[in-house]
């Protein structure tokens, strides 16, 4: 059974860092394009950051572009974003998420779209 356990949330003060991390579990990722996703109080789902399978192209949304970093460590099975220069409007439920490699890969596809499996999410919040 395919599944993601998040971890790496919580509360930081603005400016602070936090690294999420998803581990993958009845599926290899070396075949999966990866993501993370993120939904504010009261907004819809919005795309946060995406990767290629082969790891070779990062997306990132305008609004965490040079403060976020999307990894994969497939030797581990797991995705990870590290967070850097928080901002209150940060403050969301982080999802991590994958779609299978079918021979073609667009990042703002995937970032307005989303992908095919998603994780349960973690909260983070940034606040003083």
């Amino acid at each position: 059974q395919l599944q993601f356990v998040e971890s790496g949330g919580g509360l930081v003060q603005p400016g602070g860092s936090l690294r999420l991390s998803c581990a993958a579990s009845g599926f290899s990722l070396d075949d999966y394009h990866i993501g993370w996703y993120r939904q504010a109080p009261g907004k819809e789902r919005a795309g946060v950051s995406c990767m290629s399978s082969s790891g070779g192209t990062t997306n990132y949304a305008e609004s965490v572009a040079g403060r976020f970093i999307i990894s994969r460590d497939n030797s581990k099975n797991t995705i990870y974003l590290q967070m850097n220069s928080l901002k209150p409007e940060d403050t969301a439920v982080y999802y991590c998420a994958a779609a299978q490699d079918r021979g073609w890969y667009t990042g703002s596809y995937y970032l307005e779209y989303g992908m095919d499996y998603w994780g349960k999410g973690i909260a983070v919040t940034v606040s003083s």
